[in-house]
């Protein structure tokens, strides 16, 4: 792949899965992105993360305006919504609520809709922390979650990464969740950039 000069800025919003809980920073997946990309030759800059272990829709809404974006970036990452499956809110709530977020990633993206990626919910219920609890209903509301999210990225035009099943093979490889025994490791991490990175390459190309 040719030198590509230009400089292009990266937005991850989210929550923990996007901040990188319980990994080592260069672990994160934006982070692993860039440098997949990096070694394609693209001038990624450090990406700008908005994202806080725990945040739903609204929380993430509101970090968002706190954090008062004023610039426009190249490639702009969204992923949310299980922790307002992990608190019971209804699929219903999710969705314009969701909705809301993705029109404001757009708008991140200087109205790109090309520069702007979707990432589905990964199922925890497959993680030890979800022992004692019913993990078929928990993949089944992820999925109800990732139904909604991934209609309305396809209405917009958005490239939705679909990378829940990915997290299901932590079923049986433990090597995938990291040590606090709920969120994706290092290693899950990779999978995802290596999905992800390629997507990105692509909108960037002129």
């Amino acid at each position: 792949m040719s030198q590509h000069n230009q400089a292009y800025s990266f937005l991850a919003l989210g929550d923990s899965y996007t901040i990188g809980e319980a990994v080592p920073t260069e672990e994160r997946f934006p982070m692993q992105t860039s440098a997949i990309l990096r070694a394609e030759q693209f001038n990624i800059e450090t990406p700008r993360i908005i994202a806080t272990t725990g945040w739903t829709t609204d929380e993430l809404a509101a970090g968002i305006a706190a954090a008062e974006v004023e610039a426009t970036y190249d490639i702009v990452t969204l992923l949310i919504g299980v922790n307002d499956q992990y608190r019971g809110r209804p699929v219903a709530d999710y969705e314009p609520a969701f909705k809301s977020l993705l029109e404001q990633a757009i708008r991140f993206a200087g109205g790109h809709n090309s520069r702007v990626f979707v990432l589905s919910i990964p199922d925890w219920g497959v993680t030890p922390f979800a022992e004692g609890r019913d993990r078929q209903q928990i993949g089944q509301q992820i999925d109800q979650y990732n139904a909604v999210n991934k209609k309305i990225a396809l209405q917009y035009g958005i490239t939705y990464l679909d990378i829940t099943p990915n997290t299901r093979l932590a079923t049986t490889d433990a090597t995938l969740v990291a040590e606090d025994g709920l969120h994706p490791s290092g290693k899950a991490y990779q999978a995802w950039s290596h999905a992800l990175a390629p997507l990105i390459a692509k909108a960037l190309q002129p």
